[in-house]
């Protein structure tokens, strides 16, 4: 019962901060003007993510109190998702120099793998293979990826808040499932933060969540997974299938225009959803369509994972296959895409 007033309460908190913070942009002219590069037309303020920010840190900090977390988890969730609001907050009044801001991000993500005490132990494929110490370097760039992808997919009404959703209410039944030490209530009001965010934010954006709220939400989501591999890969992977609509396009958007020969951090409009957006002419269809995926695909899939009912490594690939189809099929990564 208590977790479903916290969870009524970090709903309605988010709602109103949303609200605020739009006012504050306003006021502030923080303002996403379109461009070339846009997926969008209409001059939008931004920032609204911080009140996703600052909803779920103070959720995370009573979870902490009424001890749902360890005290290492806690502060690790609580320190490194505050450090990435705040220099994505400073980024969307100010740029900050990509190198930079890269570099703070690989700094947080290697004390987060610290804090955690480090994945040595992990061991794939059934115990078969194991990682040793090369785990630690792979987690580091998972988690410097995830906030950044994030923050790169985050191009239309809706789409990251969605996805941050349905990952971690899939997730959460699957906790909820099993016999696991994993808690499924940290997800539910993780939901219930963004979804206070969203209905500012979709169908029709009256504001965008900005730097401060995709890199707070990929990294947390990070995080949440590697305190999963700490229980086992198949958690793991269920987490990456859930994750699977944004990992895919952007990791295939990167690799096609690294190849072509552009910049990683050159800005552009040419992720699959992007494309998608264009071609049937509207941000909601398609992010619906996510939504979809998410549920009716990967959410089943991530679950078969969780449960081993085949090799979690081969169900991960099982489940990425339509969505590597599906970037082919909207030219990910090609910037003279043709409807």
């Amino acid at each position: 019962m208590l977790i479903l007033w916290m969870t009524l309460v970090t709903f309605i908190t988010a709602f109103i901060l949303t609200g605020l913070m739009r006012a504050y942009a306003l006021k502030k002219n923080i303002i996403d003007n379109p461009n070339e590069r846009s997926s969008h037309t209409i001059p939008t303020p931004r920032g609204g993510g911080m009140a996703i920010v600052v909803t779920y840190l103070s959720v995370l900090i009573i979870l902490l109190c009424l001890n749902y977390f360890s005290i290492t988890i806690g502060f690790t969730l609580i320190g490194a998702g505050l450090a990435i609001a705040v220099l994505g907050f400073l980024d969307d009044h100010g740029h900050i120099n990509s190198m930079i801001r890269l570099l703070i991000h690989f700094i947080i993500a290697g004390s987060i793998v610290f804090a955690l005490g480090g994945f040595s132990e992990t061991v794939l494929f059934n115990g078969h293979v194991s990682l040793g110490w090369f785990a630690n370097i792979i987690a580091i760039l998972f988690l410097v990826w995830l906030l950044n992808l994030y923050n790169f997919m985050d191009g239309i009404n809706g789409i990251a808040s969605i996805e941050a959703i349905t990952t971690v209410l899939s997730i959460g039944v699957i906790y909820w499932g099993l016999n696991t030490e994993l808690m499924y209530q940290p997800l539910l009001l993780l939901a219930a933060s963004v979804f206070g965010f969203i209905l500012w934010n979709f169908p029709k954006a009256k504001i965008f969540m900005g730097d401060a709220g995709s890199g707070f939400l990929g990294l947390i989501l990070g995080v949440f997974s590697l305190i999963a591999l700490k229980d086992s890969a198949a958690l793991f992977c269920a987490w990456i299938i859930c994750l699977g609509v944004f990992i895919v396009d952007a990791t295939f958007t990167l690799i096609r225009r690294v190849l072509n020969g552009h910049k990683m951090y050159d800005a552009h409009r040419s992720h699959a959803y992007q494309h998608a957006a264009q071609k049937y002419k509207g941000h909601t269809g398609t992010s619906l369509a996510v939504c979809l995926i998410n549920l009716i695909w990967l959410f089943p899939m991530a679950y078969i994972a969780s449960q081993k009912y085949l090799m979690p490594e081969l169900t991960l690939l099982i489940a990425y296959i339509p969505l590597i189809v599906l970037a082919v099929y909207y030219k990910a990564g090609n910037a003279d895409y043709d409807q």
